[in-house]
């Protein structure tokens, strides 16, 4: 199967740029899986779709204020990172521009010196190893001095950088959000809760991969970036009861789809884990957790869309890409969502 079947025309003008002011106030594509059927509605009214019995999966991980703007030192041009990966003794590997100009040994200024670095290294796809140099907690002085590292297809500054993180965000350590969880509000996961809709939380940090387009022209020839995720031991064993009574695991994101999916046993049980995953789901593949799915729109020729056409069939999910094309739905990170069952 070719990277090119999973294109499709987007007018730049549909990629949302700004978050709408009410969380839960984005459209909702609705897309039956086994018919086809496409219907329109609110995220707001999710819980019309919701059962009692089933369990929503969410990714708790946190976006770190990851993007940092300074300048080689001392009184060199400007530099920009986005931090992706903790590899230990004040040493990030982290994307880099630009990157031609920051070579071994290079030294770095942020906030006119409270933060210093100096690549030690290079790492996979053009990235850079820093070591950095600072006083207190380095995520402390993160949180004064970095952004958040929003994807290079919104060029507007975030007024609101908590609208950039989900509501029931708590492992920090993502380099971008698990943005279908953005359209949650506490009073609409009470609401679910209420009816009957277990909360079952993992934890995934979304990585470099999210940043990576697909190169190879066979998608069975790309290789995914490995991410970290968790599943925990209350977590394993709320989706293990909804599978035994015959209730639906619903993902939250495909961050969420992914975690439960790389730890799954062949009875499609779980269990308390942890570890590195760099799975790749597309068209063929067996869902052994899953059995729906709330996410946002995603680029084309995307490893995202790759998975969402593996769960709704590639022709489906495409015809439904273009319904909301027709219906000037928002799309990407801060757009508009789908829901999958």
């Amino acid at each position: 199967m070719k990277t090119k079947d999973f294109y499709y025309d987007l007018p730049k003008e549909l990629i949302a740029q700004t978050p709408i002011e009410r969380r839960d106030g984005s459209r909702l594509l609705t897309l039956d899986r086994q018919t086809g059927a496409i219907g329109h509605c609110h995220f707001y009214d999710l819980p019309q779709l919701l059962q009692a019995g089933d369990c929503l999966v969410l990714n708790d991980s946190k976006v770190l204020p990851a993007r940092l703007m300074g300048h080689r030192a001392p009184g060199g041009g400007f530099v920009e990172l986005v931090l992706l990966k903790d590899k230990g003794d004040d040493v990030w590997e982290c994307l880099a521009r630009p990157g031609r100009r920051l070579q071994m040994g290079t030294k770095l200024s942020f906030g006119d010196g409270t933060l210093r670095g100096e690549i030690v290294g290079k790492g996979e796809g053009g990235t850079r190893n820093v070591r950095f140099f600072y006083e207190g907690i380095f995520l402390e002085v993160l949180e004064r001095l970095g952004k958040m590292p929003l994807p290079p297809y919104i060029t507007e500054e975030l007024a609101d950088a908590s609208r950039y993180q989900t509501v029931y965000s708590k492992e920090l350590g993502s380099a971008a959000a698990p943005t279908a969880g953005l359209h949650f509000t506490k009073a609409l996961l009470k609401q679910a809760e209420e009816m009957g809709v277990s909360l079952a939380y993992v934890t995934l940090h979304v990585g470099l991969g999210t940043f990576r387009p697909v190169k190879a022209e066979e998608i069975q020839d790309h290789e995914m970036h490995a991410e970290f995720c968790r599943i925990p031991q209350a977590t394993a064993e709320t989706i293990n009861a909804t599978k035994k009574r015959g209730g639906r695991v619903i993902c939250v994101g495909t961050t969420s789809c992914r975690t439960i999916e790389s730890f799954a046993r062949e009875d499609g049980t779980l269990k308390e884990t942890s570890g590195w995953t760099n799975i790749f789901i597309y068209p063929g593949y067996q869902f052994k957790v899953l059995d729906g799915l709330i996410t946002n729109f995603h680029l084309p020729e995307s490893t995202l869309l790759m998975l969402v056409s593996a769960l709704a069939g590639r022709e489906q999910v495409l015809g439904a890409y273009e319904a909301a094309v027709r219906q000037r739905y928002r799309f990407f990170s801060f757009g508009d969502a789908m829901y999958i069952g």
